[in-house]
């Protein structure tokens, strides 16, 4: 497939053909990946952050390239206290048009009806992840009107990334990462050079961050994958692999 150029026309790009895309990203720098994007694919696209360990990297790169991109954030009821006053900080800070999206179901009412369902096997942790991440993008998404989704994914935080392409179709959505490519001292730098804060529980050994009850700081010898969900996988719910039936719309 032939990659697209910077002055493709919209035209050509309507189907949105992942491999294309991925060639076409592959060459630039984050910054013009978000820009070509923004300007072929405007209203579209649609982002998310989980205002995680390293999320103030990706933010202020739509910040500073794509502004009027919409951030969707997915409350889950779970996260640390900590989180929840990182995002108010980073929100304020980039001036972000964050879109907040809530399970349809409460935190007290999911624990009366079934327990702690993250800690219920596979079949548990899958249903947890359907009722307080899945529904609410899918959510997010039909009511943004957006098919492209733009996330922070980096193919050096753990094995389950290690293969992506920049753009790969799932289901109805396109998925693009923007930096993908990027290894950790490249992200240490962009940390560095334009001052932004870190999660406040960075400085207590967490390398990854999600709901308090599936993620613990590492070990002297952990790894990111090591921190999350006891080990057994990394991915919360949302990053699935291409073709997984019940998401997206």
């Amino acid at each position: 497939m032939e990659a697209l150029q910077f002055n493709t026309p919209i035209t050509a790009i309507a189907g949105l053909d992942p491999a294309a895309i991925s060639a076409t990203l592959a060459p630039l720098r984050a910054g013009e990946r978000l820009r070509f994007l923004y300007g072929k694919l405007g209203a579209r696209l649609v982002a998310t952050t989980s205002f995680g360990i390293q999320a103030a990297a990706m933010l202020h790169l739509i910040h500073e390239h794509a502004p009027k991109v919409p951030v969707v954030f997915i409350d889950t009821g779970y996260l640390f206290p900590e989180t929840y006053r990182y995002a108010e900080e980073l929100t304020s800070r980039l001036d972000l048009d964050l879109r907040i999206y809530q399970p349809n179901i409460t935190a007290a009412r999911i624990e009366a009806l079934w327990g702690e369902l993250w800690s219920d096997g596979q079949a548990g942790a899958d249903k947890y992840a359907l009722l307080t991440k899945i529904e609410p993008m899918n959510r997010a998404l039909r009511e943004l009107g957006a098919d492209v989704w733009l996330s922070g994914l980096r193919r050096s935080q753990s094995k389950t990334r290690a293969d992506r392409a920049f753009a790969e179709q799932q289901n109805k959505t396109l998925k693009i990462y923007p930096i993908l490519d990027w290894a950790e001292a490249q992200l240490d730098h962009y940390f560095r050079e334009h001052e932004l804060p870190r999660h406040p529980l960075a400085g207590e050994g967490f390398l990854t961050m999600g709901d308090w009850h599936s993620t613990r700081p590492a070990g002297a010898d952990s790894e990111p994958g090591a921190t999350r969900f006891s080990g057994t996988k990394y991915e919360c719910g949302l990053h699935l692999d291409s073709g997984t039936p019940d998401f997206q719309i």
